[in-house]
């Protein structure tokens, strides 16, 4: 029998999920609050399993056109002068922009799926025989199933399991497009002081710029970030200004989220809004290999849980990294930059 679906969310997690389901024999609507895609968010890794995912899909093409053409991190010092240069692993992955990841996802979900823009959920009530939703503009309709891949702030974890499980990692993180090429297209080139980094990232001609920064829990809009990189020089100042004057922004904390279950009756979360681990471009590929399994989960019995099970063990020890990782990335103090700087000094250039 074919079963409704509601997927809350259309970005990485939620597209993907739809793609699955749809191809499984499931009726898929899709509920989307943003008015579109967004053009705006950290490149990204397609690795691994997800890169398994992304093949069955037969998307990888599409991604490798859109991939950015990152081989080099160029490190900088607070004045501009370089460190040195690091190379990048070269492997079975892709790195592309976070918006041309969805974009492409959404694709290739959309003509199986019934997508819905410019609308959430407000309510969910559900039973033994399944779910009666509440939409901001759409009528009220019920479903069989209802999967929250709404991200960090997910409103489906809120309505349905009661709480945010939302746990500040101590950094925020800003992006905005840069407007222009790099002048090195082949390198991530990044600025450190302690608690702060500033990234210009290569793409296709229209490089993206990183504010990755540790400031006390609770800031909001560009106030935050203006306050935190005002005195440092290089091409911060142009960069800074470029992002208090771009109206497609993308600002928030960094997260982890960990609620004690993943599914409550007929809802389950996946994607960031289940697991988010993001900081180093992993959050992408879990969401994607999180939404196959779910969905391939979902054609056998006790379904939720054994996705759970399946795609915990991928999360954990990723979970477990997220402080060494944000160590790395924008150290606290002179002295933790100082040792990440000789390390880096010490791999390939």
């Amino acid at each position: 029998m074919t079963r409704d679906v509601l997927v809350c969310g259309a970005g990485i997690a939620g597209s993907t999920l739809a793609f699955w389901l749809a191809r499984n024999g499931f009726r898929v609507t899709v509920v989307e609050r943003a008015p579109g895609g967004r053009s705006s968010g950290n490149p990204v890794d397609v690795r691994g399993r997800a890169m398994e995912v992304a093949e069955a899909m037969g998307v990888v093409p599409r991604l490798r056109e859109v991939a950015t053409h990152a081989r080099r991190l160029r490190l900088l010092a607070a004045d501009g002068r370089e460190i040195t240069t690091v190379r990048t692993p070269v492997g079975k992955e892709i790195e592309v922009p976070r918006a041309d990841l969805a974009t492409v996802l959404y694709e290739a979900a959309r003509d199986d799926a019934e997508f819905r823009f410019d609308d959430t959920i407000t309510a969910l009530q559900q039973d033994a025989g399944g779910v009666d939703v509440t939409f901001d503009r759409a009528a009220p309709r019920r479903f069989d199933l209802v999967v929250g891949a709404d991200g960090v702030h997910s409103v489906v974890r809120r309505l349905v399991f009661g709480g945010d499980f939302a746990r500040y990692a101590g950094l925020y993180v800003a992006t905005v497009a840069f407007g222009e090429s790099s002048e090195y297209p082949h390198d991530v080139v990044m600025l450190n002081t302690p608690g702060r980094l500033v990234a210009i990232h290569p793409g296709r001609g229209n490089s993206g710029v990183a504010f990755i920064f540790r400031a006390p829990e609770g800031g909001r809009g560009k106030e935050i970030v203006s306050a935190a990189y005002r005195d440092l020089g290089w091409r911060v100042p142009e960069l800074l200004a470029r992002f208090e004057a771009a109206d497609d922004v993308f600002f928030d904390e960094v997260s982890v989220v960990d609620p004690p279950s993943w599914s409550r009756g007929r809802v389950a979360l996946v994607g960031d809004a289940a697991s988010c681990v993001s900081l180093l471009g992993d959050g992408s590929s879990l969401a994607i290999a999180g939404a196959h399994t779910l969905a391939t989960s979902l054609v056998e019995s006790n379904a939720f849980a054994r996705y759970e099970a399946i795609h915990r063990a991928r999360v954990t020890p990723k979970r477990r990294g997220v402080r060494a990782a944000a160590a790395a990335l924008v150290p606290k103090t002179s002295a933790g930059l100082a040792v990440r700087n000789l390390a880096a000094r010490l791999l390939p250039g």
